[in-house]
């Protein structure tokens, strides 16, 4: 983000022993509304998807699919996450991915001034706003969580 002189807040858990999207958010003494987990998937085309949502809610596949213009959309298998993106499961961001892929961010980020995500290594997170993010990312917002 330095690349493109974007503003950013950067945070630490790496000495703590949050794992899930949820104790990320109470150790940074966060609205887990805010702190968004990226999710990678692949549509019955082949093609693959980054789909970012608040930690504590899930994905809707079918919303999910739908905002892409998908028949179906699938969780990508572990095994696949770090030779397609470069990254691990749970320090997954859609900034730096080996390729740019579509992305989707719930619409809820639209209520934060704003949000907060993975760095791209387990235990570090990032907040910018979605118009920073727009310099660095390509992505599109609707409403993709299980209600």
């Amino acid at each position: 983000m330095e690349k493109y002189k974007i503003p950013y807040n950067h945070y630490s858990y790496a000495d703590t022993d949050a794992i899930s999207g949820i104790e990320v958010a109470s150790v940074l003494n966060q609205n887990p509304d805010k702190v968004f987990k990226t999710l990678v998937t692949v549509a019955k085309s082949k093609k693959y998807y980054v789909f970012m949502i608040p930690v504590a809610k899930e994905l809707d596949l079918k919303k999910a699919a739908h905002s892409v213009n998908e028949k179906s959309i699938e969780m990508l298998h572990l095994k696949e996450l770090l030779p397609l993106t470069g990254y691990v499961h749970g320090g997954c961001s859609p900034i730096g991915m080996k390729k740019q892929f579509d992305t989707v961010i719930d619409a809820s980020a639209t209520n934060f001034d704003t949000i907060i995500f993975s760095a791209g290594k387990i235990g570090y997170q990032v907040e910018l706003s979605l118009d920073s993010l727009k310099k660095v990312i390509n992505y599109s917002v609707s409403d993709i969580v299980s209600n």
